[in-house]
């Protein structure tokens, strides 16, 4: 399979036939023995990549998603150039800013300060354009007198801040992320992604690597996923998503009919629209008869639309198939990125619920407003025995609807508009035209 993203822009990344062979000995003389007697091999041969082929134009945020060993990281130490790929061609157009794991390119016996002018220059900088930006490097990281300490000192958080500054300071053309976001507080975190975000918005080609399905939709245009080595799926990020949770959770369900010959198990749906649901689950139980209703209780139209903050209720209808020891279900309202925007389920909302037997039903019903900007939204329902089991149901794009802009006029920036009070002091109060 062959990604190709905007085709027609400049491309800052191009893999044509990319595979990476390793090769693994049973034992370490093995390795020698082979170097002495070449016409027989002794090595295992372990195929990380096949056949990758992809483009990524310049200014492009691209997401890179899958399971552990599914070969992700192989694919981005291509990339920045620390590993020859066994076959295939690499061209790479730009400055190169890799952060592949914790620590790499530190040299653990340096102070941090003498691994920012040791990276520095390998990135290509001049001693007078590190020194220009030491300051803004060293204020990023926050990591006071430990910059003159040995970095074999450090926790993992303070070695992830230095070398993430040290990557989003150097005026990248080309921005690699591993993962290492994982790693530090809450406040860094915060800080690494609007600096990521200033780096997209100014142009740099950003490739990110994360399990975090929010920061993955949140931040990038398209998104490309990995599995046993190979291009298993692209496009935009919620569908590469949905994809990639569908085979975390090992089940390959269909969209109407969650098994063959199994006409009882349909999916019954009203009122949904083009978008199509995307389902899976072990189906012990399923969600039927999804209704959105409006503020006066009305079923919604053939094309949904909300009013602005308007009430809605919610009701799912849950069949029991096989015994489920307990059952939780819920829902999350989703933006056109497939981050979740308002949601809650059964447990939270405080109703416990217990033991059920094969050919029961329930019916829920969950109100609450709907205080988005204008925009269209789509509906996610879900349900499991308990946290930690895998669901019986969860079906991705159940209905999608449109939120009308509010009467009064008022403008909406942020996604969710609630009541504010606001008080100045003395009154400068003038007449404002909308």
């Amino acid at each position: 399979m062959q990604a190709k993203i905007n085709m027609g822009e400049e491309i800052a990344i191009s893999l044509k036939n990319i595979s990476k062979c390793f090769k693994c000995y049973t034992h370490p003389v093995d390795r020698l023995k082979e170097i002495f007697l070449p016409a027989r091999s002794r090595a295992n041969e372990f195929w990380a990549l096949r056949d990758i082929n992809l483009e990524i134009p310049k200014g492009e945020t691209v997401g890179i998603v899958g399971k552990n060993g599914s070969g992700k990281s192989t694919l981005l130490q291509i990339i920045a150039g620390t590993l020859t790929p066994t076959t295939g061609d690499v061209t790479v157009n730009g400055r190169v800013s890799a952060l592949l794991e914790l620590g790499s390119g530190f040299n653990p016996e340096f102070t941090g300060r003498q691994n920012v002018f040791f990276n520095g220059r390998l990135l290509g900088l001049s001693q007078k354009e590190i020194e220009d930006r030491f300051e803004a490097i060293a204020s990023f990281a926050d990591i006071g007198d430990f910059i003159d300490q040995p970095v074999k000192t450090y926790s993992s958080g303070m070695f992830v801040r230095l070398a993430f500054a040290v990557a989003v300071n150097v005026d990248p053309e080309i921005l690699i992320v591993d993962e290492a976001l994982a790693v530090g507080d809450i406040v860094f975190q915060h800080r690494c992604m609007r600096r990521m975000r200033s780096l997209m918005d100014s142009g740099v080609t950003t490739l990110f690597v994360s399990h975090d399905s929010g920061a993955v939709k949140t931040l990038c245009n398209s998104a490309v996923m990995i599995h046993e080595g190979k291009i298993y799926f692209s496009g935009v990020p919620n569908a590469v998503i949905i994809k990639y949770m569908k085979l975390v959770t090992e089940t390959e369900l269909e969209t109407v009919t969650i098994k063959e010959n199994l006409p009882e198990k349909q999916i019954h749906r009203q009122n949904l629209v083009t978008a199509q649901p995307t389902r899976r689950g072990n189906s012990k139980a399923l969600i039927k008869n999804i209704r959105l209703l409006n503020q006066q209780g009305e079923e919604l139209a053939e094309t949904p639309t909300l009013g602005f903050n308007e009430q809605v209720t919610l009701i799912l209808e849950v069949h029991v198939y096989e015994e489920l020891q307990a059952c939780i279900v819920g829902f999350f309202i989703c933006d056109k990125n497939g981050n979740e925007l308002i949601g809650s389920n059964t447990f939270e909302e405080n109703h416990s619920i217990g033991k059920l037997e094969p050919g029961e039903q329930l019916k829920i019903e969950f109100k609450f407003h709907l205080p988005l900007r204008p925009g269209s939204y789509s509906l996610t329902v879900a349900g499991a025995e308990n946290y930690t089991a895998i669901s019986f149901d969860w079906i991705d794009n159940a209905m999608v609807f449109q939120v009308l802009p509010p009467d009064t006029g008022k403008r909406i920036h942020a996604l969710v508009d609630i009541p504010i009070s606001v008080q100045v002091s003395p009154p400068k109060l003038t007449a404002i035209k909308k």
